[in-house]
């Protein structure tokens, strides 16, 4: 990636943010984060990364409604965006977090059976002590 599609990409996230704030807060999808832009080298294409946590609408549920109000985003991009041509977006569901806590549990459960194998090998310590 370009360094200017790289600054256009930053830019295009700051100002989304701001756009999609009043979205996510009327479906209800808690936190709603726009993790990533990615922005073709010509300017004409943007990939847009989405996540929601922890609200009553699923990312997908999110991505349906951003999908549907694609064109309102487009054209408020356009009034803040000081650049001739506003790429076009395309909104992708990013699961890092999800897949960050599926790591977190899978994580905590070898540790609980971690501590229940040192359990058990002290009390069989305690045993043959005996």
């Amino acid at each position: 990636m370009s360094i200017r599609a790289e600054k256009v990409g930053g830019l295009i996230r700051e100002l989304l943010s701001e756009i999609v704030r009043p979205i996510a807060s009327e479906i209800h999808a808690g936190l709603l984060t726009i993790t990533a832009v990615r922005v073709t080298d010509d300017l004409k294409h943007a990939r847009i990364y989405v996540s929601a946590f922890g609200g009553k609408a699923s990312t997908t549920d999110v991505l349906e409604v951003l999908e549907l109000q694609k064109r309102r985003i487009r054209s408020e991009l356009a009034h803040k965006m000081k650049i001739r041509f506003v790429p076009e977006l395309s909104f992708y569901r990013d699961d890092t977090l999800e897949e960050m806590q599926q790591i977190q549990t899978l994580l905590n459960s070898v540790k609980k059976d971690e501590d229940k194998v040192d359990e058990d090998k002290v009390d069989e310590d305690k045993v043959k002590d005996e």
